[in-house]
């Protein structure tokens, strides 16, 4: 569906992958490896009419696997297409840096997932930094859900496209799952330097669109996150 103008969300991709339509097609995050490739694909192919091959570059907002699963298929689809993701996080992606462990069951049950849905170690052709200007995006550099999280402010249409370090379900904005997130206050310092933004539609990489006010909903939601612990 288009957002706004000229921003897809792609339904069906967990989780939220986004095409922006600029000069070419850049393609916002992936989805898990099983796939949202193809799913990403075919919304190009169908229900955009425009070619594969038009995808410019891959944007990645941090290194998680349901954010990096689709690459491979459309780097197969689109071989011309740029990969870039936050600079600290770019060793994740290309294998040089150990994967994280999480806690408990459901850290057991991520390591068997991932053994599963391997989407493979790749190389980014771009490492973002905060400030860098890609495809009309500046990025902003958020760390705490992953070290490299970043964010893309699109001044165009005043929208935030915010990774994993917010989400909205529609009632409320919450704070990124605090088990996947590395380090927590250093994710509530960057909520609050998303709050000093001026955006009306806020992009999460779960969760669906907040389309109006939202910078006014995020500054009030980041005045109660509790002081750093």
């Amino acid at each position: 569906m288009e957002i706004v103008t000229g921003i897809h969300q792609v339904e069906g991709v967990n989780g939220n992958s986004y095409i922006l339509v600029r000069d070419g097609l850049t393609v916002i995050d992936t989805g898990l490896p099983a796939g949202s490739g193809k799913k990403i694909l075919s919304y190009i192919r169908d229900t955009m009419y425009r070619e594969t091959t038009e995808i410019k570059t891959i944007i990645l907002t941090h290194f998680h696997m349901d954010h990096i699963g689709g690459v491979a298929i459309l780097k197969d689809a689109a071989p011309g297409a740029k990969i870039a993701i936050g600079t600290m996080d770019a060793g994740y992606v290309s294998g040089q840096c150990p994967l994280p462990g999480y806690p408990g069951f459901r850290g057991f049950l991520l390591r068997i997932a991932g053994a599963i849905m391997n989407p493979g170690a790749f190389s980014p052709d771009i490492r973002l930094h905060d400030g860098d200007r890609i495809d009309s995006l500046v990025c902003v550099h958020i760390p705490g859900h992953t070290p490299g999280s970043i964010g893309l402010y699109d001044d165009r249409t005043k929208t935030f496209f915010a990774g994993d370090i917010l989400r909205y379900d529609g009632t409320s904005i919450k704070e990124g799952p605090a088990l996947f997130t590395m380090d927590l206050n250093g994710s509530r310092q960057s909520i609050r330097k998303i709050a000093a933004l001026d955006f009306e539609v806020l992009l999460p990489g779960h969760g669906i669109p907040l389309r109006n006010r939202a910078s006014e909903k995020v500054r009030e939601f980041a005045a109660t996150l509790p002081a750093e612990t």
